[in-house]
């Protein structure tokens, strides 16, 4: 399918070989109106990542280090084809987290090819085609049709070796602002010219220095949410690693599960159990910190671990607030810690 929607992470199906993009009210107007929308089209750049991941690497460290590859504005213009190897590797709610934060690297869209993991994951679902009536095969067979072919021909080809990713963290004001977890936040000559300003900017609001590891950064807050990464794979995954421990006592951490499903399907799990005995609080499905909705918000200048999309300076309530993307593993992590470090060395 097309899929448009007034909210920007709508790219996120483009897990499911959909074309799925954000649009503005006006837009959201015309496609009520006529089913029709008038666009520019975008060049395609295939971004291909291929070897394995490592233990304690996951689909949110492929994303932040693609958007740290391409820039904030690299994508602009462009729709990003996911694929290799380690995408096809991924779970289905992997993909949706790469997809959803394709507009973080400044992309229309992103999109990976539909395949077999695809067709398991919609089968039996409340509004897939009923296997038993032909119509579910007729789909398979168009769905089938519309993945790229090989000899297909692309604006631009960028390639990744999954091998030599790490655990990924932002320490600025965008996301293209992140290093590995074992190396020093940069500095400022290292940019170009036209980025040192932001690059500088970034330093002081974040109240870091060049050359300094991220590891070992105190947070005050950690948030396990947001449609990019609250996901039933996302709690399991964290739950894994505070189970049986506690949340540093200077910490405030909430777990926000993305959907009411998700937040019945982790509570049949007992994870919610795992989370509170923890010390986390286990909230009602929603948007929560991810922009500091209601009164989720950060105070003064608190530092949050975050496993949501964008750390914007005030994106989180507060002017002064900081905000450090990552995995929600890493974010599990740095709870129970009191501070950043590499979810490697615990799993």
């Amino acid at each position: 399918m097309t899929i448009a929607c007034g909210d920007s992470h709508t790219s996120t199906h483009g897990a499911f070989g959909s074309i799925a993009f954000g649009i503005g009210t006006s837009q959201v107007r015309d496609i009520l109106a006529t089913q029709c929308l008038a666009l520019s089209k975008p060049k395609v750049r295939k971004i291909a990542i291929n070897g394995a991941l490592g233990k304690g690497v996951y689909a949110k460290d492929v994303i932040l280090t693609i958007i740290r590859k391409l820039g904030v504005n690299g994508g602009i213009g462009f729709a990003y084809e996911y694929s290799g190897t380690a995408v096809e590797a991924m779970g289905m709610e992997e993909r949706m987290t790469v997809c959803n934060m394709s507009i973080e690297g400044g992309a229309t869209c992103g999109y990976v090819n539909p395949d077999e993991k695809t067709f398991a994951y919609i089968k039996g679902r409340e509004f897939a085609p009923k296997p038993d009536d032909g119509i579910f095969e007729k789909a398979l067979k168009y769905w089938k049709s519309i993945a790229s072919d090989r000899d297909a021909l692309y604006d631009d080809i960028v390639e990744l070796d999954a091998s030599k990713i790490e655990p990924t963290v932002t320490w600025g004001i965008n996301p293209g602002q992140a290093i590995g977890i074992s190396e020093r936040i940069p500095a400022i000559s290292s940019f170009p010219k036209d980025e040192q300003m932001t690059a500088q900017r970034a330093l002081e609001h974040m109240g870091f220095k060049e050359n300094e590891p991220i590891e070992g950064k105190k947070i005050d807050v950690a948030f396990l949410g947001s449609c990019t990464n609250s996901r039933i794979s996302d709690l399991r995954e964290a739950a894994g690693i505070v189970k049986g421990k506690k949340v540093a006592a200077h910490v405030k951490a909430i777990v926000v599960p993305g959907s009411q499903q998700v937040k019945k399907a982790a509570e049949k799990e007992g994870l919610d159990r795992i989370f509170i005995a923890a010390g986390f609080e286990w909230r009602g499905a929603g948007c929560s910190m991810c922009l500091g909705m209601n009164t989720d918000r950060l105070k003064g200048g608190q530092l949050c671990a975050s496993s949501s999309n964008r750390n914007f300076i005030g994106r989180q309530g507060s002017p002064k607030g900081r905000t450090l993307l990552m995995s929600p593993a890493m974010v599990a992590a740095a709870a129970i810690n009191g501070k950043v470090v590499d979810v490697r060395n615990i799993l």
